[in-house]
């Protein structure tokens, strides 16, 4: 697709949901947008293989057209966004692969349901299929998920207590419940045909029917009226209003962090580590969307590298690990040190005709970082991610050498 094709385009200016189609018309991309308008324009820029990935900038090559669909909010494009992905599973949409890291909203089949955020890789091990009502993701970015759910819980109050309702057996368990009512966090009854009644509508919220809940709630509010309950009547009139008007503005802002780069911007970094030059080891960590992927990092005992010698090392590090084909390649590498470092990873790429921005972290005496050196265009855009990465890899890389030596001595 062209950018003289995108202009004659009317896109309006609003929350949404906009599919990439190839040829056949087959949806190749899903995203979502706080402006469909500003993000499907952003896809047209210049350096878009440096601010998105070269999966993306081939993703726009291969599209024929683009289509969207306006929404009322951020949250529900982010829930359209979620449900349509996981339906049609889009080849350019690294979400649809089974990322064990990823959130998802279950639903609980119990006396009192719970609504809780529960990681892939612990969902089959924490619940089976039987004890569910309903399973809504994945989820890409945990805090956009916890921020949508503050804004669901102003509407809709519900449990997300660790043990099921009724189970509690300690007084201090019974008296953090009972003090979550009175602050407005849970439920302040136990009216349980009123707590399904809630349960069923954070069900269709998610599921994208919100005009079904505000239909049936203002008919349920004209019964109250009609009965004179004018006090119950004000209560749902209160939240018919609240989701005709859904204040999403921490959503707003979460979505600048998390969007102002593609999802699937994926940053590696490396470190090495050692005690004078034993036992020296190397890791790498990864970072997508602004958080830690931890199923993707990896370990690595040096093998070539006696000497206290770290950008052997990491050229070692990096051979080994751009070996592996099954690897989604990064689109920023970040290493710990400075030029030294830097200029040996450009050796590794240059010699296998990779063309990746290298970022080099360099930290003063008490390793904190001092300053940070790479394209300042892409540092703009992920200077806290960098950061994130590169704290991460110096975390794992001390973690993997102490057990390292541990094992060694015996401990």
């Amino acid at each position: 697709m062209t950018k003289d094709k995108l202009a004659k385009k009317k896109i309006p200016d609003a929350p949404g949901v906009y599919f990439f189609l190839g040829k056949r018309k087959e949806i190749l991309y899903i995203g979502r947008a706080t402006s469909l308008k500003n993000r499907v324009r952003s896809y047209f820029a210049p350096d878009l293989t440096l601010k998105r990935s070269q999966l993306i900038a081939n993703m726009v090559e291969a599209a024929l057209t683009v289509e969207w669909t306006a929404t009322d909010s951020v949250l529900e494009a982010m829930i359209l966004e979620t449900n349509l992905i996981r339906t049609h599973k889009p080849r350019f949409n690294t979400i649809a692969k089974d990322d064990k890291s990823y959130n998802h909203l279950v639903i609980t089949k119990e006396e009192y349901p719970r609504v809780l955020v529960v990681r892939a890789k612990d969902l089959t091990e924490q619940f089976d299929t039987k004890d569910l009502l309903a399973v809504f993701g994945p989820f890409p970015s945990s805090s956009l998920l916890k921020d949508a759910l503050k804004i669901v819980r102003k509407i809709f109050k519900y449990y997300d207590t660790k043990q099921p309702v009724g189970a509690e057996k300690s007084k201090v368990v019974k008296g953090r419940i009972d003090f979550n009512r009175q602050i407005g966090l849970y439920p302040n009854q136990q009216d349980k045909a009123e707590y399904d009644k809630t349960i069923r509508h954070i069900h269709l919220l998610f599921e994208g029917k919100k005009q079904q809940i505000i239909r049936e709630l203002e008919k349920e509010m004209r019964q109250l009226a009609k009965g004179e309950q004018f006090e119950e009547a004000e209560v749902v009139k209160r939240k018919v209003f609240a989701l005709k008007h859904i204040n999403d503005v921490a959503l707003l802002k979460n979505d600048a962090r998390v969007y102002r780069d593609d999802r699937t911007t994926r940053i590696e970094a490396y470190d090495v580590a050692h005690l004078g030059g034993a036992d020296m080891v190397g890791v790498m960590t990864v970072v997508e969307g602004g958080e830690p992927k931890r199923s993707d990092y990896r370990k690595f005992k040096i093998k070539t590298v006696s000497s206290s010698n770290d950008p052997a090392a990491l050229k070692e590090v990096l051979e080994r690990r751009l070996q592996h084909e099954e690897w989604p390649l990064p689109q920023i590498i970040v290493v710990d040190g400075s030029t030294a470092q830097k200029n040996a990873a450009n050796k590794v790429l240059k010699a296998l005709d990779l063309t990746i921005p290298i970022v080099a972290v360099v930290k003063n005496a008490k390793h904190q970082p001092e300053r940070v050196v790479g394209p300042q265009r892409l540092l703009r855009n992920h200077h806290d991610d960098v950061l994130l990465a590169n704290a991460e890899a110096h975390r794992f890389a001390i973690n993997y050498h102490r057990q390292k030596r541990g094992s060694k001595l015996g401990l």
